[in-house]
């Protein structure tokens, strides 16, 4: 099964993630990023701000064709209880994935919130089956239990 890791990380936390479970069960990476980056001030104030209205920024690469892979996992940190407006843009901007399985998971400080459910409902109404998700708060980014459940999780996704 061919696997496409799709992540938008900010500090690098998410990014991290999709590494360490990209390395154990193979597949490509496409790290997502906004056109105008976020600073230390705007991250928070202008990003969480967006992320809590549900906004999409303009990002590179602009299209993400996922045709030629089986499975999709996606990640990203959670802004605002919600995803960031860069995965949210990276959501709208997949193409070829109807009939797709997706892995999706956050990484967040506190509360995931709404994040979870949100980046569910978007890949389903663009044809794509969520299989499996994850929350990772800040203690669990660095626990190799909770990285190879999403590992465990991943193979998993590819036998079923």
């Amino acid at each position: 099964m061919s696997r496409c890791f799709i992540t938008h990380s900010y500090s690098g936390i998410t990014r991290g993630v999709a590494r360490k479970v990209r390395a154990a069960c193979g597949g490509d990476f496409i790290d997502v990023k906004p056109q105008k980056r976020y600073n230390a001030l705007t991250v928070y104030v202008l990003g969480g701000y967006r992320a809590r209205k549900g906004e999409l920024d303009p990002i590179e690469p602009k299209k993400i064709d996922v045709s030629g892979y089986d499975l999709i996992v996606m990640g990203t940190p959670v802004w605002g209880r919600k995803p960031t407006p860069v995965i949210n843009a990276a959501i709208a901007a997949l193409k070829g994935c109807e009939g797709k399985k997706a892995i999706i998971y956050a990484t967040c400080g506190g509360r995931a919130g709404e994040t979870i459910g949100i980046m569910r409902k978007g890949l389903e109404a663009k044809g794509v089956k969520v299989v499996g998700d994850m929350v990772f708060f800040k203690k669990d980014v660095h626990d190799g239990k909770k990285i190879n459940e999403l590992i465990v999780m991943v193979n998993a996704a590819a036998i079923s």
